[in-house]
């Protein structure tokens, strides 16, 4: 047999493979008593679903909602007008995707024909795992579907990015995120009919995949009073003070807006100057207690460190008056003058994450004009002063979607968690939105336990003046880094007076707080900096053990005004860089002293255990 006939008959053989993939496992045939139970619980699920609907619209007058509150229909009227006005380009581009089908469908007919498969005309982005299914690759058809799809998204992508040539920064950006999420939404592995997984579970299960997918849709739509609320994680794996935030320690002081948890120490001795922990109030504290192979907290505390937390309550109607300046004075300043009283020490290390770093960042500032000298070092995590260039978070605080905001945090004096929650899904829709959609209502299943899932959906309100202020001052004004913009505590707010020591972290893939633009304020603090960026992301970059060693960490002591040349002298450093900060918080920790008892050594007294009331609060 020559080799020309042994490659055809190995083609061939292929050729059968798909068409046998095509057509699955022997379908079952479904129970029909089981069939008729499941429909019945549906039919009762959807009545009290529609009768909770109608009793809310009735409650509520069936205010009328704006139709395009996110105000995106006018960023891509714009564009569509650019796109109009140059016809030669959509010519242009409408041949090149002409040429993709036309090499996709040679190919195709190729293999369908039995010959040798030629080289995939496009594939996937390496990580993207929506296409991880053999099929996609194996099946002729999938192949075809996955490959077509690619295609079009390459070329939708590319018609928008040469269209917002010329429009202004803000709605180039606006039209770019909402493309990617269009393109995100229509995926062939959205919809059953174009997955292969889907199809092979409707088969073997008989279609039970399908009503379980329809049960789990209603109880999500149950759970979140008629918002999709889709669930991520096993709601029951996880219990706050249990197995998450399970850290020994005492709260030891607390106020409208938060509670001080100080926690158990496991060295005889601890350094003297104390450490405060300033978390965002936008997510609960326990991303930094997880559990305890990667905790930081417990990690700061088995280096010998007296660590106190800051745990912010979940806000309601109560609190609505409460504004950015009532979180810097109920929350660190109380913290800072508690955690001295508790330690007897005159200062303290302070570490602020995200908008916990924000805030300190301006307490820092009004404190340098106070003369108060009360913060030793300070440590900020993935933090944003200035916002000129604030990622993708910009595509949502235009004029128009602010004032939307604003009325509607009026109603209860508060933005419900939720809504917080879809923002940040949102930039990671394919990971955190859409593959739950295939998971539980396409393929019926349940969502696994996985803690940093269920801390994710576990989401926290925020008062309708703070969030307010921070937006419009932060985010659309980009206040906070001009001298004398901003008055708080009776003080202008200059970044510049600050001559605290400081040890910055940003992470290199944050789509939240970016890195080049956390990068800033090292021209503008005027004490000593450590700028340090680690690997991955806002959350996977910060919760690093060293135990794991998985992401390593650059560092670079010159720091030029432009992060790109500060990263191309950058070293990079295996391991963790929680090794490197703890090294460089030994300077400023003073000496060593008997470790302190929470509630017993010192003049606070204990009031509950850690991780305290507020946390716990829906």
């Amino acid at each position: 047999m020559s080799d020309q006939t042994t490659a055809g008959k190995a083609s061939g053989d292929k050729g059968t493979a798909d068409k046998a993939a095509t057509a699955g496992p022997n379908p079952v045939m479904p129970d029909p008593a089981q069939v008729a139970a499941a429909m019945s619980d549906l039919a009762a699920k959807s009545q009290k679903l529609m009768q909770d609907f109608f009793a809310r619209q009735q409650a509520e007058g069936a205010t009328a909602q704006p139709l395009d509150p996110l105000n995106i229909g006018q960023a891509f009227f714009d564009l569509t007008a650019r796109m109009m006005a140059d016809p030669a380009k959509m010519w242009e581009a409408q041949a090149t995707l002409w040429k993709g089908y036309q090499d996709l469908w040679l190919a195709t007919w190729q293999r369908a024909a039995g010959q040798a498969p030629a080289a995939a005309t496009i594939v996937p982005d390496k990580g993207d795992r929506r296409f991880k299914d053999a099929e996609w690759d194996e099946n002729v058809v999938f192949d075809y579907i996955k490959q077509s799809y690619l295609l079009t998204a390459r070329w939708l992508r590319g018609v928008v990015e040469e269209a917002n040539e010329g429009v202004d920064a803000e709605t180039a950006k606006k039209v770019d995120f909402y493309t990617r999420q269009f393109i995100d939404a229509v995926s062939p592995s959205n919809f059953a009919m174009t997955n292969p997984q889907v199809i092979r579970a409707t088969a073997e299960s008989g279609g039970q995949n399908l009503l379980k997918g329809l049960s789990n849709m209603l109880d999500d739509l149950d759970r979140g009073n008629g918002k999709l609320a889709i669930r991520m994680t096993d709601p029951n794996a996880f219990k706050v003070g249990e197995n998450l935030a399970a850290s020994p320690g005492k709260v030891v002081f607390q106020n409208d807006l938060m509670q001080l948890i100080q926690y158990t120490p496991t060295t005889e001795t601890v350094a003297e100057r104390p450490l405060l922990i300033i978390p965002p109030w936008i997510n609960k504290f326990y991303i930094l207690d997880m559990q305890p192979k990667n905790s930081f907290i417990k990690w700061a505390v088995d280096q010998g460190q007296t660590v106190f937390v800051i745990s912010w309550v979940n806000p309601d109607e109560r609190h609505a008056q409460k504004t950015f300046e009532s979180y810097m004075v109920e929350g660190p300043l109380a913290a800072i003058a508690a955690v001295t009283e508790a330690t007897g020490v005159k200062d303290v290390n302070v570490v602020g994450y995200c908008i916990g770093g924000t805030l300190l960042a301006a307490l820092l500032s009004a404190m340098a004009a106070q003369k108060d000298s009360r913060v030793a070092s300070a440590t900020f995590l993935t933090t944003m002063t200035d916002f000129k260039e604030a990622g993708e978070l910009s595509v949502f605080i235009d004029e128009a979607q602010i004032t939307a905001l604003e009325e509607k945090m009026s109603k209860h004096g508060y933005l419900e968690g939720a809504d917080m929650a879809t923002t940040f899904n949102m930039l990671r829709a394919n990971d955190l939105i859409w593959s739950f959609v295939v998971n539980n209502y396409l393929l019926g299943k349940d969502s696994l336990p996985f803690d940093l899932l269920y801390w994710n959906s576990d989401s926290t309100r925020m008062p309708a003046l703070m969030h307010s202020y921070y937006l419009r001052n932060m985010y659309q004004k980009n206040l906070l880094v001009q001298p004398g913009a901003l008055t708080l505590l009776g003080q202008p707010i200059d970044l510049t007076r600050m001559k605290t020591p400081v040890y910055m972290l940003s992470t290199r893939e944050d789509h939240i707080a970016p890195w080049k633009s956390t990068y800033a304020a090292t021209q503008l603090y005027k004490g000593p900096i450590r700028f340090v960026l680690s690997a991955s992301g806002h959350i996977a970059g910060v919760v690093n053990p060293p135990a794991a060693n998985k992401y390593n960490f650059w560092t670079n002591d010159k720091l030029p005004a432009a992060p790109d040349e500060w990263l191309a002298g950058a070293k990079e450093q295996p391991g963790s860089w929680w090794s490197d900060w703890i090294k460089w918080l030994g300077q400023y920790g003073g000496e060593k002293v008997p470790a302190r008892v929470p509630g017993k050594v010192g003049k606070l007294k204990a009031i509950e255990d850690a991780p305290g009331s507020y946390v716990k609060a829906k």
